[in-house]
């Protein structure tokens, strides 16, 4: 029989209720964000614990205060005199065996429950399901039940991950996108900048290693390297090796860097003056007008010294080695293969390997993401025109780090990410956005994210941004500030019925025989590998 830790005593539907706590429950076991129930005769309200207050029913009491040594005293007047409370905010109730919106209140002196295992899957679903569209990734603080988010409700609308710098929201994301990829709920493009994705990683904070997408999912998932030779001193091989000629590159794609590269208006209006003289081979152009920046001004119209300042900053694009000069529709041929394993259901992992620099990393990005996006519109436009199953196109989920340099107020309505996050999957593409900085993120888009997986955030905007227009956002602020630095987040949106805090899983030896396919075992994986150097060992891998 589970325990009943409380009573509620008060409260509104518009500002929740106050329970009073047992006095046989340890204080250390009610947390701010835990999951429990208020049972009523003819309903059930599933809450979330949000505040927690000391109280006293006689004022007396602290003219003389016990001391700690004066356990008689102390033991005398807790039962009656010392009251400790819960702010609940009920956020789902069940009635008549259905799940609707809180709608109504519980009756004076509900008992409160901590909530059970039958309750969590009818609220949250539960992961094997004939449509596979649920999925764990935590279970509720101080429980043992898995909690899963819909799949199917991640992908149909732009998501992100949240948290600051060290709460594991690279670890977060990959567990995230294991299950889409296990599940099939979509075919996923990462732009990989530090390589922690692919093929393996290591755990921060210790000399572990765990598995990456590609060893996971070898069949499901193709590597695009920009660095091919990182990628073989990493123990891998690519599938792909990525090059771009300088035609593939439109001025669109340096709208977004405009910060990155200190570039000042005037630079950009310059740079769109020789798109429109050249077309696809304006930054040919530029970059071969060293000696003639000043003929190059008169013949498209702009002022010298913006001509000058933008051949200053681009000219180090051509010490990256994907880059070269091209001609025809060559620039055509990375992205047709990128959509030949994408219509295969086969997932994208892009590494940068050595080229980390934020500037390489926004290019790239906005040069494949804006093409791909393109030519998903046809392939749209072609579905609805013929309305043929076989023609419709397969969800694409793009995921992007550092997004706040992509979606930044300035830059958000000129790019192409801020267009896939307003379009709301019109086109089968959606995003995941992680980032650590969710203030820098322009309003309008944050608005439009559809679920939203938050580890710890210190700052007060960025606490601001995320909760921005969200219901209950006193209590959520609260329990934000009460997460753990790791291992802890808040889910609410789209995907998830209502918000929760999670301890997130576990992403080891258990949770890749979870998962399944052929990469379980240390023996394939090291086949898949042979360079790697990494081993399974007792739940854990470790380097040789």
């Amino acid at each position: 029989m589970r325990q009943r830790i409380g009573t509620i005593l008060s409260g509104s539907l518009s500002e929740g209720f106050v329970m009073r706590i047992n006095g046989t429950v340890p204080l250390e076991k009610i947390k701010a964000g835990r999951f429990v129930s208020i049972v009523s005769p003819n309903a059930t309200f599933f809450s979330l614990i949000t505040d927690l207050q000391l109280g006293i029913s006689n004022p007396d009491i602290f003219l003389y205060p016990p001391e700690d040594s004066e356990k008689t005293l102390l033991d005398a007047i807790t039962p009656r005199a010392l009251l400790v409370k819960a702010s609940i905010r009920p956020l789902l109730m069940l009635e008549n065996g259905h799940r609707m919106p809180v709608k109504s209140i519980p009756h004076h002196f509900a008992p409160v429950f901590e909530a059970s295992e039958e309750e969590v899957c009818l609220i949250f679903g539960k992961e094997g399901d004939q449509q596979k569209r649920f999925f764990t990734i935590g279970t509720p603080l101080d429980m043992n039940t898995p909690v899963c988010i819909d799949l199917q409700g991640l992908v149909e609308r732009s998501s992100g991950i949240f948290g600051k710098t060290g709460t594991g929201k690279t670890f977060l994301t990959r567990l995230v996108l294991a299950g889409v990829i296990a599940h099939r709920k979509a075919v996923v493009i990462i732009f990989d900048m530090h390589s922690e994705y692919g093929l393996q990683a290591r755990s921060e904070g210790s000399d572990q290693f765990v598995k990456g997408l590609k060893t996971l999912f070898p069949d499901r998932t193709a590597l695009f390297s920009l660095d091919p030779s990182s990628t073989a001193r990493r123990g891998g091989q690519p599938d792909e090796v990525l090059s771009f000629p300088f035609q593939s590159i439109r001025v669109q794609d340096i709208i977004s860097l405009q910060n990155e590269l200190n570039l000042h208006p005037t630079a950009c209006e310059a740079a769109s003056l020789i798109e429109s003289r050249y077309q696809e081979q304006w930054l040919s152009i530029l970059l071969q007008s060293k000696t003639r920046l000043k003929e190059l001004a008169d013949e498209v119209g702009a002022h010298p010294e913006s001509i000058a300042a933008l051949y200053r900053k681009l000219k180090q694009i051509e010490r990256y080695p994907f880059f070269y000069e091209g001609s025809g529709t060559s620039h055509d041929s990375i992205i047709e293969k990128m959509l030949g394993y994408i219509d295969r259901g086969i997932s994208i992992i892009i590494e940068f390997g050595n080229h980390t620099s934020t500037f390489c990393y926004l290019l790239i990005a906005n040069i494949i993401t804006r093409r791909i996006h393109r030519l998903y519109i046809k392939k749209t436009e072609a579905f609805l025109g013929s309305r043929s199953p076989a023609d419709e196109p397969q969800k694409l989920l793009i995921v992007i780090e550092e997004a706040h340099k992509f979606l930044n107020p300035e830059a958000a309505a000129q790019t192409i990410f801020g267009t896939i996050a307003r379009e709301m999957r019109k086109y089968y593409v959606s995003l995941l956005i992680v980032d650590q900085r969710p203030s820098g993120i322009d309003p309008e888009v944050l608005s439009q994210i559809g679920t939203k997986i938050v580890a710890q955030l210190n700052n007060e905007k960025d606490i601001s941004a995320l909760l921005s227009g969200a219901s209950n956002t006193t209590e959520l602020r609260t329990i934000l500030a009460s997460l753990d630095t790791k291992k802890q987040v808040l889910v609410l949106g789209h995907a998830t019925p209502m918000p929760i805090v999670l301890e997130t899983e576990q992403y080891d030896d258990k949770f890749y025989k979870k998962i399944g396919g052929q990469a379980v075992s240390a023996a394939i994986f090291n086949s898949l590998f042979p360079e790697s150097k990494i081993q399974t060992t007792a739940g854990k891998q470790k380097p040789l």
